[in-house]
């Protein structure tokens, strides 16, 4: 036992020095390794470094060269350059040089010119000077003789300048006013000419467009009765059934031979209608006595009353004439029972009303207005007989009374020309209310009348001087004058025309307008034998 101990424990210490030596050779050889690892890299990069070099010395060999061929390259194109600018410096001077020789010549041969022209206006105005010089003498020369001649026309006609110059200005006046006369006359021919195209076509239109009934309506109310012996009846006892039934109505009952018929007279006739009304009503009931003569009078009023009503409100409805006064309305109503040479009124203002519309609507102008203004242009008539004024004068204080506008007051004011017409509606109003009141067949005139209303027409005319004959025709709307040419100039029948129309307007009585038609023929006759 105590031997193997022994003898372990030198071993123990045996390989304690083995380990020690075998980590002394580890770390010898690591270093060894280390130090060759580090010669053979310090070889390699020098090795490295000397290629490098030998490399970058290669380069700056091989860039030297090319810099210097490059160089010798940049030298030659900049010789050739600079042979090229050169060339073309030499070319352009040479050009530049021919050019200014060029332009010396154009010069020295202007200015060559110039002196030619110089001398040239030069004799031009000596012989200008010398020229003047003979027309100034020429001149006082013809001065002299002016003077000389003036002194012996004086001399001769006994006149001076001054009164020669006054009988050259006045004669030459009166060229001028014939001159201007005659121009005067061609431009009014013309403008009325195209005025009438236009007026005829306006009116033609409006014409044909409100197409009316126009026969005349007779002024005179009649009632037929069953028998005669129903006269008896009406008259009553001692005549109380008549008298009763002309008090309550205010009209006047002929009762005469006339088989079966009685005539209602009456200058209202509103209460024409109404005694008419009742005398029907009375007939037809056979009650006739005073009590019943009062309830029927006073029915047929009130009819009356509201077909006035209704008649005023169909008529604005008809014409599309809105807000009226309706006092106005009921006026407007009145009309139905009233008649101008047997033309109802109230039609004659729905066609007026109508006519004037549409001819306002061609013109542009207020159609609404002009219709308004032609449905009152007569209300006037409306009111009684007994009413002081025409009824242009009562139209136009009716309107006023009941706020119309000026334009409807002016038209209802001019129509008859009363006052000159300003607007173009107040001429509309005329232009229609004429051509209703003279279409044919709207009114009816007595025969007497119109004969001396035709007469009247042209003995007016035969009354100016040169005229040779004259002729009413188409029922006295149109006055034909035949005037003597040698007497009346064609610049004078305008005057003539004129003056005439105003004599008929200021002396006669018509409906509608005259158209005054002066003719004037000039004739030459020869014979071949």
């Amino acid at each position: 036992m105590n031997t193997i101990l022994s003898t372990s424990a030198p071993l123990s210490g045996n390989i304690t020095f083995i380990v020690l030596g075998i980590a002394g050779g580890l770390l010898l050889g690591a270093l060894i390794g280390i130090f060759i690892g580090i010669a053979v890299r310090k070889r390699v990069a020098e090795k490295k470094l000397g290629l490098a070099e030998e490399r970058a010395k290669q380069i700056e060999d091989d860039a030297k060269v090319k810099a210097a061929m490059d160089s010798k390259q940049m030298i030659v194109d900049a010789q050739k350059e600079i042979n090229r600018i050169r060339s073309d410096s030499e070319r352009e001077i040479k050009e530049r040089r021919s050019e200014v020789s060029r332009s010396e010549k154009r010069l020295a041969q202007k200015e060559e010119n110039l002196d030619k022209k110089t001398e040239q206006l030069e004799k031009k105005n000596e012989q200008l000077d010398r020229r003047l010089r003979e027309a100034d003498t020429i001149r006082e020369q013809a001065e002299q003789t002016l003077a000389e001649q003036q002194k012996a026309l004086e001399k001769i006609a006994g006149l001076s300048v001054e009164e020669a110059r006054e009988m050259l200005l006045e004669s030459l006046e009166e060229s001028a006013k014939f001159d201007f006369a005659q121009r005067l006359a061609e431009l009014e021919e013309q403008y009325k000419e195209e005025a009438d195209e236009k007026a005829r076509n306006i009116i033609s239109l409006a014409i044909q467009r409100c197409a009316a009934d126009h026969v005349s309506e007779a002024t005179v109310s009649t009632v037929a009765i069953p028998n005669d012996d129903m006269k008896g009846r009406i008259i009553g006892r001692e005549g109380r059934n008549i008298q009763k039934l002309e008090t309550l109505t205010g009209v006047e009952l002929i009762i005469d031979d006339t088989p079966e018929t009685i005539t209602v007279s009456g200058f209202d006739p509103v209460r024409r209608e109404i005694a008419r009304l009742a005398l029907e009503k009375l007939i037809a009931d056979g009650r006739i006595h005073p009590a019943r003569i009062e309830e029927m009078v006073e029915k047929a009023r009130r009819e009356v009353e509201a077909g006035i009503k209704q008649a005023g409100e169909r008529a604005t409805f008809e014409v599309g004439v809105h807000g009226l006064n309706p006092e106005l309305v009921k006026l407007l109503g009145r009309l139905r029972y009233r008649t101008s040479y047997g033309q109802n009124v109230l039609k004659h203002s729905v066609e007026v009303a109508f006519l004037a519309g549409i001819m306002a609507e061609e013109l542009r102008v207020d159609a609404a207005t002009a219709r308004r203004a032609g449905l009152l242009h007569d209300i006037g008539k409306a009111f009684p007989h007994d009413v002081e004024g025409t009824h242009v004068e009562i139209g136009v204080n009716t309107a006023k009374k009941y706020k119309e506008s000026r334009e409807v007051i002016h038209a209802i004011e001019a129509h008859h020309n009363d006052v000159e017409p300003r607007t173009v509606i107040a001429v509309l109003i005329q232009a229609a209310d004429a051509i209703s009141a003279a279409r044919p067949g709207a009114r009816r005139e007595d025969l007497e009348n119109y004969i001396k209303r035709l007469e009247k027409l042209e003995s007016i005319a035969m009354e100016f001087n040169g005229v040779e004959k004259a002729f009413a025709i188409q029922a006295g709307r149109e006055l034909r004058v035949m005037v003597k040419p040698e007497n009346v100039s064609d610049e004078q029948m305008s005057v003539i025309a004129r003056d005439m129309a105003q004599k008929i307007k200021d002396e006669c009585k018509y409906p509608g307008q005259i158209k005054v038609n002066i003719i004037r023929e000039s004739r030459a006759v020869e014979y071949a034998k």
